[in-house]
């Protein structure tokens, strides 16, 4: 392809197409997924050409739909959690569901206030783990990557910087699977942002979504050497 022609669903190399993705997906044993936390867990985000306007956490679904059409899958992600919000409204309501993968949030709106207190964040964080462990449900996180900047806070990518070790440290600690973010060659792209320079538009979600399934065909690979 031409260094000069866009990259769209279909060509781009950090993509799945659906049928690899179900295939990678095809012995997934996950009948419930729910997604819990922030505008990033919901997969909120802009258009872009030549990718379908589909946030991560649904095109998951879908690639889960396609293997378990039985699946059952609810969100109560909503713009703005806070990790305090995340514990007081929605982990009961998902822990109700029953789910058996379960994705958590990473604390990217606790870092907006003047002075984060990554001691309380860390707390509420692992609360949300502490909880989450009960239901045996599969855990799934990710990192906050390079792309996501606010440049009111010259300190920013310390904050991020903090807060992905946070998430690293408790996803290894309760054996959640981490798609880390930080480092991922995405966030070299042009467009990547949507408009509001915060979340991945359409085609970083498409990235996301794929991310995602290699790690979950991971431990599908690793369960079946046990």
């Amino acid at each position: 392809m031409d260094a000069m022609t866009p990259l769209t669903e279909d060509s781009d190399p950090l993509c799945l197409p659906p049928l690899d993705a179900a295939a990678l997906l095809f012995a997934a044993p996950w009948r419930r997924f729910a997604v819990i936390g922030d505008s990033l867990s919901a997969g909120t985000g802009g258009p872009s050409p030549g990718y379908r306007h589909r946030g991560w956490s649904d095109r998951l679904a879908d690639v889960l739909r396609a293997v378990r059409p039985d699946l059952e899958y609810l969100s109560t992600a909503e713009d703005g959690a806070t990790t305090a919000r995340t514990l007081d409204t929605q982990i009961g309501r998902a822990l109700e569901f029953e789910p058996d993968l379960l994705h958590l949030p990473c604390g990217a709106n606790d870092l907006l206030r003047r002075e984060p207190d990554f001691a309380e964040i860390g707390q509420r964080l692992r609360r949300m783990y502490e909880l989450a462990s009960e239901s045996d449900a599969l855990l799934t996180t990710f990192t906050l990557g390079k792309a996501y900047v606010v440049p009111v806070f010259p300190d920013w990518s310390a904050r991020v910087a903090r807060c992905n070790d946070l998430t690293r440290g408790l996803a290894a600690e309760y054996g959640a699977v981490v798609v880390d973010m930080w480092d991922h060659p995405v966030n070299a792209r042009d467009g990547l942002l949507s408009e509001d320079g915060i979340h991945f538009a359409a085609s970083g979600q498409a990235v996301m979504a794929a991310e995602m399934v290699k790690s979950l065909s991971h431990v599908l690979a690793r369960s079946t050497h046990v």
